[in-house]
């Protein structure tokens, strides 16, 4: 059966797809923070492993991208899942252990990072996926100041690191293309029930379940096998904002990306 490798799997959306697909026979490689939290996941999970790593610290995705090679034979979808919200409405910038925007650093650079290095195990793989769980709140990125110095607020961090997963989608669509790794992006369902969205929100306007389809539905439907740099709103293909079709500020991006990740 193929194997998944969820981040973020220890509670929310991540727990819900990863109990779906190992329902389905899939072998699913459970990524979390925490072990306590972790280990009451796998719980849930019949037969899925667990990785560690705190992806606040680019040392600790290199750690969980060596783990899973090191102990892995094959990775036929990569879920990048894992994130921050916004916060609540007092919320202040933050900084990661490398010293960059917290946001930008967990939702999007890690994963371009983990993603990156685990490239050569997928290809082995193929034809696998690359699954990145972006959102429909999105705002163009500022090149001058994309780590949010001036004028941060946690709204525009989100939005920005959402944003850019969807670039880095479109953008590593283009260099898989004769790979048979198919990479695409979505916003699953708008304000899900989770401790994030309640944080940020303070309310709820879908459940998880409905978005862990739309998840599942890039994950595994046969009849999208090999569609690739696309992003959807639920189970729709979509437009992102204007940004993530624009060639040069993604080539500027995974020029930033391949800096900020040596």
């Amino acid at each position: 059966m193929p194997t998944v490798l969820i981040t973020g799997a220890t509670d929310g959306l991540g727990l819900q797809v990863a109990r779906d697909l190992a329902g389905e026979g899939w072998t699913v490689l459970l990524h979390g923070r925490s072990r306590e939290r972790g280990e009451a996941a796998l719980a849930q999970v019949p037969g899925a492993r667990l990785y560690l790593a705190d992806l606040a610290s680019l040392d600790e995705v290199r750690r969980l991208a060596d783990d899973v090679l090191a102990h892995e034979d094959r990775l036929d979808v990569l879920c990048n899942n894992a994130g921050l919200g916004s916060g609540s409405r007092d919320a202040t910038r933050r900084e990661s252990a490398d010293g960059l925007e917290l946001l930008f650093a967990v939702n999007y650079l890690a994963h371009f990072l983990l993603t990156m290095r685990l490239l050569d195990l997928l290809r082995r793989s193929a034809p696998a996926r690359i699954v990145n769980v972006a959102s429909a709140g999105q705002q163009a990125l500022d090149f001058d100041d994309p780590q949010l110095e001036r004028g941060w607020s946690g709204a525009r961090a989100y939005c920005q690191s959402k944003l850019a997963q969807i670039m880095f989608t479109l953008s590593l669509a283009e260099r898989l293309s004769d790979d048979e790794v198919s990479v695409t992006a979505l916003h699953p369902a708008t304000f899900m029930h989770t401790k994030m969205v309640l944080e940020s929100q303070g309310r709820s306007l879908n459940t998880v379940a409905t978005g862990a389809r739309a998840t599942e539905r890039l994950i595994a439907d046969p009849a999208l096998l090999g569609v690739t740099g696309r992003y959807f709103n639920g189970t729709a293909e979509a437009r992102a904002d204007a940004q993530a079709y624009d060639a040069q500020a993604r080539a500027q991006l995974w020029e930033l990306s391949e800096s900020l990740t040596s």
